[in-house]
C-alpha cells in the first residue's frame, strides 16, 4: 500500500514533484475525470494516455464536484477509494484531487506537456487548451471504448 499511497499527491507537494520530473526531462501527461467505478473503458483510456509520455497525472474530481456534475446519486465510490484504485495502476504516476468546477487551476499548476481528454471533446474546447498550447504542448483526444461507461453500468444495475 505504501507505493500506492505515495502516488496520491496533495497540492502542497505537487510543485516539488513536478520540478523533480522536469529536472529528469520527463514528459508529463495530464488528464482528469470522475473515474467512478473503474471499468475496461477507463483502463483503455488511461493506459493510452500514459503511453503518450513518461509520467501520467490524473486530476480526480472530489465527491462534492462529482455530485455537482452527475447528480446526488454519484459518486458511487468515495474519493479516497477512487484515489487508491487509480494509484494502484502501474501506468499512473500521480493522482490529485480537485474540487473546482473545472481542473483549470490544477492544469495551470501542472503545466503538462500533453493534455488528454476523450474524443467527445474538440481539442480547442478542452479546459486548459490555452495553457498547454501557450507552452507548445499538445492537446490530444482519445476515442472511448464503445459500450463502456459508468453511466451505462449504473443503468444496467437499475434494470
Amino acid at each position: 500500500m505504501q507505493s500506492i499511497n505515495s502516488k496520491i499527491i496533495d497540492r502542497n507537494n505537487l510543485q516539488q514533484l513536478i520540478e523533480k520530473w522536469r529536472l529528469s526531462n520527463e514528459k508529463i501527461v495530464f488528464t482528469n475525470g470522475c473515474f467512478d467505478i473503474i471499468h475496461r473503458g477507463h483502463i483503455d483510456y488511461l493506459s493510452k494516455s500514459a503511453a503518450l509520455g513518461t509520467k501520467l497525472i490524473i486530476g480526480l474530481n472530489t465527491d462534492a464536484s462529482v455530485r455537482k456534475l452527475k447528480g446526488d446519486t454519484r459518486p458511487i465510490q468515495d474519493e479516497q477509494s477512487r484515489q487508491i484504485i487509480l494509484s494502484a495502476f502501474q501506468f499512473v504516476d500521480a493522482v490529485i484531487l480537485f474540487d473546482e468546477e473545472t481542473p483549470y487551476a490544477l492544469i495551470n499548476s501542472v503545466q503538462p506537456d500533453i493534455l488528454v481528454k476523450g474524443s467527445d471533446y474538440k481539442p480547442e474546447e478542452i479546459v486548459g487548451f490555452d495553457i498547454v498550447k501557450a507552452k507548445n504542448g499538445e492537446v490530444i483526444t482519445i476515442d472511448y471504448l464503445p459500450g463502456f461507461s459508468t453511466s451505462a453500468i449504473e443503468k444496467k444495475i437499475k434494470q
